[in-house]
């Protein structure tokens, strides 16, 4: 069978995504690039916000209608979180939650239908099949941990992932191994990365995790994915600065810099606690990248409080930010909160951030332009992504999947060749 996949959302979407192809593949189903050519279409979906549920139905629509005799499997966070939405949409044949993602390659040999579980009974963390890399081809995105224990009040994914799980580290270190003989960089990413190991009957952590990774693979560099702030130990950080084969790249959310709204949002930790681990950040990591996730319009945020984090924002030394409009989400506490932000005043706030993040951005380029970093070439080897995020036009095509050093402007064109790193 001819399949077509598209993924929306996070990395560990992503992740889910590439291990779903590579199960598929090796039952011999074959991988094609456009909706129109496949047989089976799989929408890996996402739900984290209002507009991300509106992407999928959009994705159905023009699939069925691009190539109506396809089948269409939808998967992921929407499909476990509202089925029969999705199942009453034409074209769809399928809807499977994230309980049964890894039935999906027998799922296929029998009736149309839906298949979701109870996601707050899962308690290990579920293989589907190696994870290669998808999107750019060069940089795989491996996941080591699903779900999460937190309960923000705005946030839909506890929902949809369950409670938190981590893959055993034997079975981490022998998929990096495996991976690092074919990729220069591999990103580690989770639901809630930094609670790797936190379960019961696990006496690692996830610095200790990456230590293992280190000494027992060749992997030539690992790249974190987001981290929740107050897991960022000294430790860990410690062990980052230690070592040119973990990125120098840290992306920490951090969603208001008021404590009123850190408060409502359920959020453990206040603005004080977080500036003391971006100090730290910076302390070990002069070079790093440093980016944050940012919701604004949450409900009751007052201009006073917007205008707080903004301006406790504007004080951090980062280097991007990720600026995200609330969405209210059905059956989570913020979506009951009195205070509504007008969608309007919303956007305005969301453009203001994202000006700001502009300029973070900006100045990091600047500081870094001139300096000789080590760079990892991506997509068509037309571009490089530096250890500290930086994604660079190169002068002179390389082969991708190759680590240079790399010269570059402010403007992130390379201004001299590069050599093998």
């Amino acid at each position: 069978m001819r399949f077509f996949i598209r993924n929306f959302g996070c990395r560990a979407t992503q992740a889910d995504g590439a291990a779903l192809c590579s199960a598929l593949s090796a039952d011999g189903h074959q991988l094609v690039n456009d909706c129109a050519s496949a047989d089976l279409v799989i929408l890996n979906s996402c739900t984290v916000t209002a507009a991300a549920d509106e992407d999928v139905r959009q994705a159905i629509r023009r699939a069925h209608r691009e190539n109506p005799a396809a089948r269409i499997l939808v998967t992921g966070c929407y499909a476990q979180r509202a089925p029969q939405e999705l199942a009453s949409l034409e074209g769809v044949a399928w809807v499977v939650g994230n309980t049964h993602r890894s039935e999906i390659p027998k799922i296929l040999s029998s009736a149309c239908g839906t298949l979701v579980g109870d996601i707050q009974q899962q308690r290990e963390f579920t293989f589907l099949g190696e994870q290669e890399a998808l999107e750019d081809r060069t940089r795989p995105n491996l996941k080591i941990q699903d779900g999460c224990n937190h309960r923000c009040s705005f946030c839909i994914i506890p929902f949809v992932r369950g409670p938190s799980r981590s893959a055993p580290p034997d079975r981490i270190v022998e998929q990096v191994r495996r991976l690092a003989e074919k990729y220069r960089e591999i990103v580690l990413s989770g639901v809630n990365l930094g609670r790797w190991g936190r379960e019961p009957g696990l006496r690692m952590r996830l610095a200790g995790l990456l230590r293992r990774l280190l000494e027992e693979t060749g992997v030539e560099r690992l790249r974190l994915s987001s981290i929740e702030p107050m897991d960022l130990t000294d430790e860990l950080l410690e062990l980052v600065a230690s070592t040119p084969r973990i990125a120098r790249h840290l992306h920490v959310p951090l969603q208001s810099g008021s404590d009123a709204v850190l408060k409502r949002m359920r959020r453990w930790y206040r603005a004080r606690h977080y500036a003391d681990r971006i100090r730290k950040i910076r302390q070990y990591l002069p070079e790093a990248a440093i980016g944050a996730d940012v919701l604004v319009g949450f409900p009751g945020e007052t201009e006073a409080e917007f205008e707080e984090s903004r301006a406790f924002i504007a004080a951090q030394p980062f280097t991007y930010l990720h600026v995200f409009t609330y969405s209210e989400r059905p059956g989570t506490l913020a979506a009951a909160m009195p205070g509504r932000v007008p969608m309007a005043e919303r956007k305005r706030r969301n453009r203001i951030l994202r000006e700001l993040g502009a300029a973070f951005n900006l100045e990091f380029r600047r500081r870094m332009a001139g300096r000789s970093l080590s760079a990892v070439t991506i997509e068509d080897g037309r571009s490089a992504l530096t250890t500290n995020y930086l994604k660079v036009k190169l002068a002179v095509a390389r082969e991708p999947n190759c680590l240079i050093e790399v010269r570059f402007n402010e403007d992130l064109i390379e201004t001299g060749a590069g050599k093998p790193d």
